[in-house]
C-alpha cells in the first residue's frame, strides 16, 4: 500500500489516498459479481449509483441474501474515496483502518455466497 506523506506544523501526517482506489473498487467489483450471480444486469453500464442501489435494494432488502450490516459499505467507502481524491482534508489512519475492515467484511461475505472468484 502506498501513502502520500504531507508535512504539517505538528509533524508528519500520512494521507491514505492511494489506498482508496483499490479498497472502494474491490467492493464495487464484488458487488457487481454478486448482482450478476443473482441475474441482475443494468440496462446500460455498471455505474456506481446502479450498483449501490441494486446491491442494497435487491440483495439486502428484498432478497435478504446479505446481512444488513453491509448496507452502507459501498456508500461509505465511496464517500471516503471521494474525500481522499477530491477534497483538501486528509483521510486519517482510523478512517482507513475502518474502511479496510468494512472492505474485508464485504468481499468475504460475497465470496462466501459464491459471488466472487477465489
Amino acid at each position: 500500500m502506498c501513502f502520500d506523506i504531507h508535512s504539517v506544523k505538528s509533524g508528519w501526517l500520512i494521507c491514505y489516498k492511494a489506498f482508496w482506489f483499490p479498497a472502494y473498487y474491490a467492493c464495487f467489483q464484488a458487488a457487481i459479481a454478486a448482482l450478476l450471480s443473482e441475474g441482475i444486469h443494468p440496462t446500460g453500464q455498471w455505474n456506481h449509483q446502479f450498483v449501490q442501489a441494486q446491491f442494497v435494494g435487491a440483495l439486502i432488502n428484498k432478497r435478504k441474501r446479505y446481512e444488513s450490516e453491509l448496507r452502507r459499505v459501498l456508500a461509505d467507502n465511496q464517500s471516503l474515496r471521494d474525500k481522499a481524491d477530491y477534497r483538501p482534508e486528509l483521510v486519517t489512519a482510523t478512517q482507513a483502518s475502518r474502511a479496510l475492515r468494512r472492505t474485508r467484511l464485504f468481499v468475504t461475505a460475497i465470496r462466501q455466497r459464491g459471488g466472487v472468484a477465489q
